[in-house]
């Protein structure tokens, strides 16, 4: 039997599963959490947990030959981190709105180009958020303007090191999966 082929139809993959019971836990500001009670395929519950983030997107700022990073210190995971742009996509905003105007406030750049690359769902196992990864080139300074929790520096490094700068502990997704798909792409 092939590993696609599943004979018994309570373990066929649906659609929908229906909520028997929908909780929510806590709200930050920052994000919502709880949980659903879902019947699965077989009629038996379970609890799925869950955490709702608004939409962020991720910047792959090329300059030359050098891509725009920032090294700041991550409190969850008590790492200084090297890493692309990003932030909250604000409401009424598209993914390159917000991709230009984090760009702009992190880095003090501002692109004359900028173009949405990929958006998905990120760790879905647990999360309820989206992602947009853009691309931004014909960088022309101008001044940044961080938040008031953004302690950050603006570095570069050479298109040709930075997957192995991404990959170098403490590696996040986000910015492996800008510089892999800009790579992807031919613009890296």
């Amino acid at each position: 039997m092939s590993p696609d082929s599943n004979p018994d139809p309570s373990r066929q993959p649906s659609h929908e599963w229906p909520i028997v019971d929908s909780e929510t836990e806590y709200e930050t500001g920052w994000y919502t959490g709880g949980y659903d009670r879902v019947q699965q395929p077989d009629g038996s519950e379970k609890s799925y947990y869950w955490a709702e983030l608004p939409d962020a997107v991720v910047v792959v700022a090329r300059s030359g030959d050098e891509l725009i990073l920032v090294d700041q210190y991550r409190p969850t995971i008590r790492e200084q981190c090297l890493e692309l742009p990003a932030g909250i996509v604000e409401d009424g905003e598209s993914y390159t709105e917000a991709g230009r105007r984090e760009l702009r406030e992190e880095t003090g750049f501002d692109a004359a180009g900028i173009s949405l690359l990929e958006e998905f769902w990120c760790s879905t196992g647990v999360l309820r958020h989206r992602r947009g990864i853009v691309f931004a080139e014909g960088l022309e300074p101008v001044e940044s303007d961080l938040d008031d929790n953004e302690f950050l520096t603006v570095t570069t490094v050479p298109i040709a090191d930075a997957l192995d700068v991404a990959r170098r502990e403490p590696a996040n997704d986000a910015t492996i999966e800008g510089v892999l798909l800009a790579r992807a792409e031919g613009l890296l």
